[in-house]
């Protein structure tokens, strides 16, 4: 869900109130003159928090591919996978039986070092759920990507 922080930015909110509820924020155009976006990205539960900066290259497609998995919502075989452009941020699909989607969130350490990794699953309903979901990320990236 999109919200907004202390500031008045966009943030969308990505499961809860399960083990882990997700923040991606502050979407920033580090370079004018190229098409760098970057974002944050936090983990929160009772365990505490867990944020990155994710780079991306015109956000990489996220979008995209999380449209297709709403388009694709009677179903499909295997695993899908997404990754930010220095692979801070994955995403793993997978549709489950109950017309279910499971993303697994990776959020990495930056090389070189990637001392840590926390990974942590939400389930969406296939079809509108995830066009929501699709659509808020959409729109926090949309608001710099002009």
């Amino acid at each position: 869900m999109i919200d907004y922080d202390d500031s008045g930015r966009p943030v969308v909110q990505v499961g809860g109130p399960g083990p882990a509820r997700l923040l991606l924020s502050q979407p920033t155009r580090p370079f004018e003159d190229e098409p760098t976006l970057d974002f944050f990205i936090r983990a929160c539960g009772p365990w505490g928090n867990v944020e990155t900066s994710v780079q991306t290259w015109d956000s990489d497609g996220l979008t995209t591919f999380l449209t297709s998995l709403a388009e694709d919502f009677r179903g499909w075989e295997g695993v899908r996978t997404w990754h930010s452009l220095r692979y801070d941020l994955t995403i793993s699909a997978e549709h489950r039986p109950g017309g279910h989607v499971q993303l697994t969130w990776g959020i990495h350490d930056r090389a070189p070092s990637e001392e840590w990794h926390f990974a942590t699953t939400t389930v969406h309903a296939a079809g509108e759920d995830m066009r929501n979901l699709a659509a808020e990320i959409h729109t926090l990236i949309v608001g710099v990507a002009k």
